[in-house]
């Protein structure tokens, strides 16, 4: 048995299973998960108190020829017309990241190739791609476009086949990061002005308001997690920012999901420095999110 502050991991993503009464932990748990080294795959951990961990267990290991072989990052694992569909962030040889989806017919997996390479544009650099099923039951496709190829980052969504194997429409842009007053820019490219966006979570309150989560860094150049609101309520927005963040030290890609209790909790990661990353659960005041 594990305690909570003894686990390595980024983008903590947890799947509640009712019949169970268990949490599985989700995440990045490769430390070789940077630059060029070889990636190892995905491992989670089950928890029935989200502070008393068993595993790791492999969740997913790339098969001979997988098209990437780095930087696996934060996968996310959602439950769709009776499967399990990880979605996570892959980079190929040639240097070229993106989202694809795996499946498994169980939580605990193996978890295998779903879509053919990744489901994000295969010419963009992107990242932490998540599902969004909108009031029709549409899939969708929300993520990051990167930094490093678009200096401001940005924020996209793209209509999924019903089967997730791919996008049918052309992403639309929801936002960039530095449309947010609280973020500021990591450093200047190319007499440009960087911001970074990471880690998108969508999530509708009872009333029902469409909310995003969403990391960047702030003026501290601490790690924060933000929020937006769609103003019409849909996927396409208009988006606006809550003017702070709700979390700024040093922590974040957060994700929210409820405890068997019903309490309303975020997961993050925190510190976000390389090797001391750990879980963090903190419980919300609902209606603190209701008056965003």
């Amino acid at each position: 048995m594990l305690k909570r502050q003894d686990i390595y991991i980024r983008d903590p993503f947890i799947m509640p299973v009712k019949e169970k009464r268990v949490y599985y932990m989700f995440g990045t748990t490769d430390k070789n998960c940077w630059g060029d080294e070889k990636a190892t795959g995905f491992d989670y951990y089950v928890t029935s108190d989200l502070e008393n961990f068993k595993g790791p267990y492999p969740a997913f290991r790339p098969p001979q020829n997988f098209w990437a072989d780095r930087n696996f990052w934060a996968p996310e694992v959602h439950f769709y017309n009776g499967k399990y569909y990880m979605f996570a962030t892959f980079c190929s040889p040639e240097g070229k990241r993106g989202t694809a989806i795996l499946v498994s017919d169980t939580v605990e997996g193996p978890y295998v190739e779903h879509s053919i390479g990744p489901v994000t544009p295969k010419d963009w650099m992107c990242l932490d791609g998540t599902l969004y099923i909108d009031e029709d039951s549409n899939p969708w496709l929300v993520f990051c476009r990167e930094w490093v190829e678009v200096y401001d980052g940005q924020i996209l969504a793209a209509r999924l086949s019903d089967d997730l194997r791919r996008i049918i429409d052309e992403p639309i842009l929801l936002f960039t990061a530095s449309s947010a007053p609280w973020t500021a820019s990591i450093r200047v490219k190319d007499g440009r002005e960087c911001f970074v966006t990471d880690g998108p979570f969508l999530f509708r309150t009872p009333n029902g308001a469409l909310l995003m989560l969403w990391s960047s860094f702030d003026r501290e150049r601490r790690y924060c997690v933000g929020v937006a609101k769609s103003l019409s309520g849909n996927i396409i927005g208009p988006w606006q920012h809550k003017p702070e963040p709700i979390f700024s030290d040093d922590g974040g890609h957060g994700m929210l999901f409820r405890t068997f209790e019903g309490d309303l909790m975020l997961s993050i990661h925190t510190p976000n420095s390389r090797g001391n990353e750990r879980p963090l659960f903190i419980r919300l005041n609902e209606d603190d999110w209701e008056n965003l």
